[in-house]
């Protein structure tokens, strides 16, 4: 079964109050606050106590829930000192995600080493995941590696899940990236179905310089509608989340991505 999310990062600007009213009216039943951005609904790992307990009960007073943590914890930066410090935030955001209630906690693979066979760096990521396992399971979050950056390929994510073979360790499937390297649907799926737990839809579109630009739903080329049903077929029950990224206090309209992904969306799955 599909749940619809929507990331802060597309109403940067709102309070939690004015995202839960409008998550009500556009029929999202998942939050994914973008944290370290510093967005206006204020979940961040320096949440007090209370106000973890107020967020959680707010949401679920509504028949809502913060469906996902999207941090940018990058396992793959070479430096070890950097990667460190990665480390230490995921472990405060493994905690935030445990007091909400919130099941998943998205991390990035990042930029890899070039002097590094890919082997060996999908073993490296793979350790930087392990010491973090324990806690997940203790707080009863799964850590998802997202298809993005220089991880956008399907392969090298499944090398990565399959050497740390831990339940607490899944897949975020972006449609957008794998696509963006030339990977059709039924490859990707073929790598990481199995192992995918949720998923961020956004359309884009090539621009005159050609550079990869958002863009409504249905006005770009991203294919949505050949993952959401293999994954349909094989019995996926998540968050697709819709990731359109706007900046703070600068103009953009918030309500009518939301208003028309979730038409978009809600089309699409109508159709499988």
């Amino acid at each position: 079964m599909f749940r619809l999310a929507v990331m802060s990062s597309v109403c940067p600007d709102w309070d939690l109050g004015a995202i839960i009213a409008a998550m009500r009216r556009h029929g999202y039943q998942g939050l994914e606050p973008r944290v370290e951005w510093g967005h206006a609904c204020g979940i961040e790992a320096e949440l007090s106590p209370s106000g973890r307990r107020e967020v959680r009960v707010r949401l679920e007073g509504e028949g809502l829930a913060i469906s996902c943590l999207a941090t940018g914890a990058r396992l793959a930066t070479p430096d070890l000192q950097e990667r460190a410090k990665h480390l230490e935030s995921l472990r405060r955001y493994i905690d935030l995600a445990g007091d909400l209630g919130c099941p998943w906690v998205r991390t990035f693979g990042g930029p890899r080493a070039r002097d590094q066979e890919l082997a060996q760096v999908v073993e490296y990521v793979a350790a930087g995941y392990r010491p973090l396992l324990d806690q997940a399971e203790a707080r009863g979050v799964t850590l998802l590696l997202e298809t993005h950056d220089d991880w956008c390929c399907a392969a090298p994510v499944r090398a990565v899940v399959e050497q740390v073979a831990h339940a607490r360790l899944r897949v975020l499937w972006d449609f957008m990236h794998p696509q963006r390297m030339m990977e059709k649907a039924a490859e990707t799926f073929l790598a990481i179905g199995p192992l995918t737990e949720y998923l961020h839809g956004h359309d884009g579109a090539y621009d005159e310089q050609g550079r990869m630009q958002i863009v409504a739903l249905g006005q770009g080329i991203i294919d949505h509608a050949g993952p959401l049903g293999l994954l349909a077929g094989a019995g996926f029950d998540g968050y697709l989340s819709v990731e359109v990224i706007h900046q703070r206090q600068q103009p953009h309209d918030a309500e009518g991505v939301m208003r028309q992904y979730a038409e978009g969306f809600r089309g699409l799955l109508a159709g499988l």
